[in-house]
């Protein structure tokens, strides 16, 4: 659902001269909320997730694409920035990531911790202690930064 959202969104917010991160759809504890992250090279500011949650609730109210009651939040990526599009998964080569795939690997697997090593033809290849592991770009539910202190 939130792919589908992001398409509708991204354009508003990136007229208003920001860049679209990505977005997300929450169901928890009987509660929906519609996280959108935004970016700026200066950073951004509680100023700059207002104005771009009013715009976005005048999109949102007038394309209907949530049929059911939801919270919509917008804010910075933060340190432990999600990683949506493929372009992140090579503009990030290096860090720590988390990624977590929607169903198992073969390896019945799910969760995965290490370095990223890039993306290459629809799949994601990160270094998990000694092992590289390629997990298929369209079957992660997930994937973070890791904030390195």
């Amino acid at each position: 659902m939130a792919r589908e959202i992001a398409k509708s969104i991204r354009p508003t917010v990136e007229a208003m001269g920001y860049e679209f991160v990505g977005a997300e759809y929450l169901r928890q504890a009987g509660r929906n909320t519609l996280r959108v992250y935004i970016d700026a090279p200066d950073g951004i500011t509680v100023d700059d997730c207002g104005q771009v949650s009013h715009q976005l609730s005048g999109v949102l109210d007038l394309e209907d694409p949530i049929r059911e009651a939801y919270d919509l939040e917008v804010s910075s990526p933060g340190m432990d920035r999600p990683l949506f599009k493929e372009q992140d998964y090579q503009r990030f080569v290096g860090q720590r990531v988390k990624i977590k795939l929607a169903v198992p690997d073969h390896n019945r697997r799910r969760n995965f911790a290490g370095t990223l090593l890039g993306i290459d033809q629809g799949k994601v290849r990160v270094k998990v202690e000694n092992e590289v592991y390629e997990l298929v770009y369209e079957q992660i539910e997930r994937a973070r930064l890791v904030p390195q202190f």
